[in-house]
């Protein structure tokens, strides 16, 4: 899918990574803050994880509060309409592709590292957590500005 201006914006995003703990949700609090009540928005993952410390520090170095955040799969999810579901990782595209195969909705796959998988000093793996965050406000704002 292209992105820009010509891309539709949707009325219900799903944002989905592994484990629902550092990209999924960094996303859905990033696209809720960029675009509040433009759409519905949740998060979801393969596999539920654990809340991640590190994900809450650097969104909150952006004055967003994600530490109430309980990570959850698609199988928690309370609502399932979607019209489009970004996934965040290779496994989470997977499923969401399983998943929606008999549904009217709209996958995109953005390619999105993994933070969790950050080494070095506290600092370091801040960074790369900074990263994952910067990179997903990016594609956010490009991908749901206003046509």
């Amino acid at each position: 899918m292209a992105e820009g201006a010509n891309v539709r914006r949707p009325g219900a995003v799903l944002f989905v990574c592994a484990l629902n703990a550092v990209r999924s949700p960094m996303a859905a609090a990033l696209a809720r803050h960029f675009f509040p009540r433009a759409f519905y928005v949740q998060s979801a993952g393969v596999k539920r994880g654990d809340a991640d410390p590190f994900a809450v520090a650097v969104m909150a170095e952006l004055g967003l509060d994600i530490s109430r955040h309980q990570p959850h799969t698609f199988e928690d999810l309370e609502d399932s309409y979607f019209d489009l579901v970004v996934t965040l990782s290779p496994e989470a595209h997977h499923r969401a592709l399983e998943l929606t195969r008999t549904m009217a909705v709209e996958v995109e796959y953005w390619p999105t590292p993994d933070a969790t998988a950050a080494t070095g000093s506290r600092a370091q793996i801040l960074d790369a957590y900074r990263a994952v965050r910067d990179m997903l406000a990016r594609k956010i704002k490009t991908r749901f500005a206003a046509p």
